[in-house]
């Protein structure tokens, strides 16, 4: 048995590496660092309050999305979202983190994530549980088309 040994001109130089840049950690990118202008991320109480309450007199239809930082689901639900917000642009979009106001999760008495609730003139009108892209886009179709 002997030793694996290269030659010479085939041994690895470590000095070739020192001529590197040094790695610098890049920062995380999560879907809840980026601002949506279409989809409003509502971060507290007061915030959820008055939107609600801005909604309830009109016609409008709410998308609500309850997510999650660690939620993978949810992260792969987010850029459909962005595009069916840039598309129905006459839909008030809204995101919704559970860990920072679970009250409000556990009103809409949710205990699946992601879950898109629906809503005209101050109540619920439909949900969709889980990454459902074509049933979110049937649902947004359907009562942006209906006026009641």
């Amino acid at each position: 048995m002997g030793a694996n040994v290269s030659s010479p001109e085939q041994r690895f130089q470590v000095t070739q590496f020192r001529s590197r840049k040094p790695w610098t950690p890049q920062p995380e990118i999560s879907p809840f660092n980026v601002n949506s202008p279409r989809i409003v991320e509502i971060k507290n109480m007061n915030q959820w309050k008055s939107r609600l309450n801005a909604l309830n007199d009109t016609n409008s239809l709410l998308v609500i999305e309850f997510t999650a930082k660690w939620c993978g689901p949810c992260k792969s639900l987010e850029p459909k979202l962005e595009e069916l917000a840039a598309k129905y642009t006459d839909v008030e979009f809204v995101k919704i983190d559970v860990d920072v106001l679970m009250s409000v999760w556990m009103e809409y008495n949710l205990n699946t994530l992601p879950a898109i609730v629906f809503m005209k003139r101050g109540r619920e009108v439909d949900r969709v549980v889980g990454v459902k892209v074509d049933e979110v886009e049937r649902k947004l179709h359907k009562y942006t088309q209906s006026f009641f």
